[in-house]
């Protein structure tokens, strides 16, 4: 099991080299387990104040796994599924693949847990998988507002606005989601981008 174990650790390795379509402050392009790291503090940072008590060691672990299967399966930009419904089949198979690559290399309950957990995050339907969703889409949202504005979509100048959906369920997610939206909002109006069309 030791083996198998290291095996999942270099597979992991991968993310710290996946690049996501989002730039840190300093221009530097991010990685997707620098994503998936701030995403674990944010939940640290959160749970005290979620409207439900949750499971803090369950959410913290389907965080930390959420994107685990982009070291086999690759990032691909959630624009880019958004236009492509052919696009979006072919990332859920590839994802699919690898969570069970990822359990059938662990090997009984610990490959069962992670499984599991992957599964209940995409499900988005108990309240652990919910505010997951909501640190994913968040954490993104942050991190645009703090890189260039040059290194935005037309795309991402509109979807600065589609946050809401993923965090209205809870009351101070709402809170913190409107703050960012508002900061993105301060900053597309500073480039002279036409947000009420962004709106819209």
């Amino acid at each position: 099991m030791e083996h198998n174990i290291l095996q999942v650790i270099a597979l992991a390795e991968k993310l710290k080299y996946e690049m996501r379509h989002s730039w840190l402050s300093n221009g530097r392009q991010e990685s997707v387990a620098e994503h998936t790291w701030r995403m674990s503090l944010m939940a640290i940072l959160v749970e005290p104040y979620l409207d439900q008590k949750v499971n803090i060691e369950k959410l913290l672990k389907m965080v930390i796994i959420h994107d685990l299967v982009e070291a086999e399966a690759g990032d691909i930009p959630a624009f880019d599924t958004m236009n492509s419904h052919e696009l979006q089949l072919q990332k859920q198979k590839n994802e699919q693949k690898a969570i069970l690559n990822i359990k059938h290399t662990l090997e009984g309950s610990l490959g069962e847990e992670l499984y599991d957990l992957w599964m209940e995050f995409e499900a988005k339907e108990t309240y652990e998988a919910k505010v997951a969703n909501a640190l994913d889409k968040l954490e993104v949202k942050i991190q645009h507002n703090e890189a260039d504005i040059d290194t935005w979509l037309p795309i991402e100048h509109k979807m600065t606005f589609q946050v809401g959906k993923h965090t209205d369920f809870d009351s101070f997610l709402s809170k913190l989601q409107k703050i960012i939206e508002q900061d993105g909002e301060k900053k597309l109006i500073a480039a002279g981008i036409d947000v009420e069309a962004c709106k819209q």
